[in-house]
């Protein structure tokens, strides 16, 4: 073979084998915005980029710093990017003083902090000098990503993150790492805002001012939850049990890593917890960072894990592992940094020995002194440190902790004992919570408060995980102590008829790799939000909760006999409102109200109408006792929701006995029956507006006596 055809049976080659790589790679895209997501937070809050490798790698990282610092494909602020091999004066000392093993660690040491980004390039992976550098970022708490061959590699073990990208020679490998630092670039420049015009925070240590949204650090224990859901068909000849046929396997966070994922909803959220080194480990900050900032403290102890094993959605039996996870060698300058911009903190304890006495627990100590913390404390942990603003034990553990501390309470008094507590724990206050009984509000001295809440069916695990982020998050903005409980009552209400921690899973699975789950938050708990997208929801009392019509009328059939649907506006609810809800209750045994939404009315009534917001109209339904629930749809007939519920029995209120209803239809098709109810006579939302403004004089008698029970059903 002549030498021109040896090159061109290269090239030939070389090229099929990149064309495998680049297919492989494109399957990497969502990485790698994961990857510049995280990278254009944290350099534009003042961290920086450390790189290296070896040869070839490290022409290929030096090019990404290069793009970095000045820029790719447009204009931007500089970015702190440092590539470890290139100071040669530095190097070479490094060398000659320590060895090469050392002289990307030492670098590390000097140059990186925690929150920084390391990325470290090696086509074999076994490079003696870049295993030892991500070991130093790790004791550090610095994000470390690989880039390496396809075999399995020290480096790998090492580092949170990697992309083993498949090649048969050297030489394909690299280019498709400089394919990775390319598509890199793209995603930070993606990522960064476009109104900055400042430049990255300073590098002295302090935080850069962040943007608007309110600072909250999440201190405690994190875990990993895992959902292995199957169908069960038969039983094992072992034994009489189950065998459950895997067809899917689910991760997300757990303990504090959920309660800092549903604070980031709205706030700027950075976690301060022990994580192990193991494959759990880095599980779990993989799914964590594309939301929140992670601060890591060494553990001893492996990742702790919850694994559900469910069938047709019920969990069949839950496998713990892992732990102590006790965390180990804190770094006390570090955590006192990452607190030290903390608009609130949350301590979300579950038992690993986070509290415990130690440096955490010192550095929350200093940090209740001069701004709100709030405690969600765990029967195995220590108890809340003097000073903070808010404790959130359930009853059980409000009766434990009374105990262990030697108190004389009355359990039938959760007010009394939230008090008791308050003044031994020296907290500011402490709210106890009752599930669906609502919640007790104390300070040491003073009377309790009492905040309901609604009941409403539905899963509550994790509701108090909600409830502790909602309340740091309020408590970071500035919201007093009972608005910050009934926010928080409020978002767990919903949160559990949403389908709790299980429902919030699949949610975030559906959104997909870096998705947020979209239900309650604490940015997302004001009624006036609710009814306003279009479409057709059911709505409990709380006003937030989404759910479909389908659902609703499972959920009623489920407990036995038959659904009554009415509709209307009910804007300003009166008397006659209520003599035709409980006349249509009494056609069956579940009565669903199907509520015009707010364009829906205002396109039907006029400008100014309704008075009253969907949220609020639809809680002051849910409220009767007649009302078994509420679906809000915002098209002007209820012709498509009636398609979607299929109620037994329509009862419309008014007369139509001279034509024909136009969802009248839809009803018969699926096996329903319409019901007339007459109207109240004299008594409608409109009457009662117009004489509002002539309210400075008595109002006129009523024409008609109010319809009793037994006159609505003649």
């Amino acid at each position: 073979m002549s030498a021109r055809d040896e090159a061109s049976h290269w090239l030939r080659t070389h090229l099929a084998d990149l064309h495998t790589g680049l297919d492989a790679l494109l399957a990497e895209a969502d990485r790698i915005d994961s990857w510049g997501a995280h990278l254009a937070e944290r350099t534009l809050a003042g961290g920086r980029l450390l790189v290296a490798g070896n040869g070839g790698s490290a022409a290929e990282a030096q090019h990404l710093t290069a793009e970095l610092v000045g820029r790719f494909e447009r204009e931007r602020v500089p970015l702190s990017a440092i590539a470890l091999h290139a100071e040669t004066s530095s190097l070479t000392a490094l060398v000659n003083d320590y060895g090469p093993d050392e002289m990307f660690a030492r670098q590390v040491a000097a140059h990186g902090r925690s929150g920084d980004v390391l990325v470290l390039l090696s086509t074999s992976g076994r490079s003696a000098n870049v295993v030892a550098a991500a070991r130093a970022a790790r004791e550090r708490g610095i994000t470390t990503w690989a880039l390496t061959g396809p075999a399995p590699s020290p480096l790998a073990q090492e580092c949170d993150d990697t992309m083993a990208l498949p090649g048969r020679s050297t030489s394909t490998v690299q280019e498709l790492h400089l394919s990775v630092a390319h598509a890199l670039c793209a995603a930070v420049d993606a990522h960064l805002r476009h109104d900055v015009t400042a430049e990255p925070g300073a590098q002295d240590g302090t935080h850069a001012p962040h943007d608007g949204r309110p600072r909250v650090v999440v201190v405690g224990d994190v875990l990993l939850d895992r959902d292995v859901d199957g169908q069960v068909t038969r039983f094992s000849p072992d034994g009489p049990v189950p065998v459950v046929d895997t067809l899917g396997v689910r991760s997300s966070p757990g303990g504090a890593g959920l309660a800092a994922v549903l604070a980031a909803d709205a706030a700027k959220v950075r976690v301060l917890a022990p994580f192990a080194p193991d494959p759990g480990g880095r599980e779990l900050r993989n799914l964590l960072r594309p939301t929140v900032e992670i601060v890591e403290v060494p553990q001893e102890g492996g990742t702790r894990r919850k694994t559900r094993v469910r069938s047709g959605g019920q969990t069949m039996v839950r496998v713990d592992d892992g732990g102590p996870a006790v965390p180990r060698d804190v770094p006390v300058e570090r955590v006192r940094e990452a607190l030290s911009d903390a608009d609130a903190v949350l301590v979300s304890d579950y038992g690993a020995g986070t509290t415990l006495p130690g440096p955490l627990r010192d550095a929350v100590a200093a940090a209740a002194a001069d701004r709100p913390v709030v405690w969600d404390p765990h029967p195995r942990g220590g108890a809340p440190v003097p000073g903070v603003t808010l404790v959130t034990p359930n009853h059980a553990e409000a009766l434990g902790a009374a105990e262990d501390l030697g108190l004389t309470v009355v359990a039938d008094d959760p007010g009394g004992l939230a008090q008791s507590l308050a003044r031994a724990w020296e907290a500011e206050a402490v709210c106890l919570t009752l599930g669906d009984r609502g919640a007790y509000l104390a300070r040491a001295t003073g009377e309790s408060a009492y905040v309901p809440a609604e009941a409403v069916a539905g899963d509550p695990c994790g509701a108090g995980d909600r409830f502790a982020a909602t309340a740091a998050v309020e408590l970071a903005r500035g919201t007093s102590v009972v608005d910050v409980v009934n926010r928080a009552v409020h978002a767990a209400t919903a949160w559990v008829a949403e389908g709790g921690a299980e429902g919030y899973r699949r949610r975030a699975a559906l959104a997909g790799p870096g998705g947020a789950a979209h239900g309650s938050t604490p940015g997302s708990t004001h009624e006036s939000d609710v009814g306003t997208d279009g479409g057709s929801g059911a709505r409990s009392g709380s006003g937030t909760t989404e759910r479909t019509p389908e659902s609703v009328a499972a959920r009623l059939r489920s407990d036995g006999g038959t659904v009554v649907a009415t509709g209307g506006c009910f804007d300003i609810l009166h008397a006659g409102h209520v003599a035709t809800l409980e006349a249509a209750a009494r056609l069956g045994d579940h009565l669903v109200v199907l509520l015009n939404g707010d364009d829906s009315v205002r396109r039907l009534k006029g400008e100014g109408r309704p008075v009253v917001g969907a949220a609020d109209r639809a809680r002051v339904l849910s409220a009767l006792d007649c009302v078994a629930d509420v679906v809000v749809f915002d098209e002007d007939d209820p012709t498509t929701v009636l398609d979607r519920l299929r109620p037994d029995v329509w009862a419309k209120g008014g007369d139509y006995t001279r034509r024909p209803l136009p969802e009248a239809e839809t009803v018969r098709r699926h096996g329903g029956r319409v019901v007339l109810l007459p109207f109240v006579e004299g008594r409608s939302t409109t009457s009662i507006l117009d004489r509002a403004p002539r309210s400075a004089r008595p109002a006129a008698p009523d024409r008609a006596p109010a319809t009793t029970t037994r006159e609505a059903r003649a």
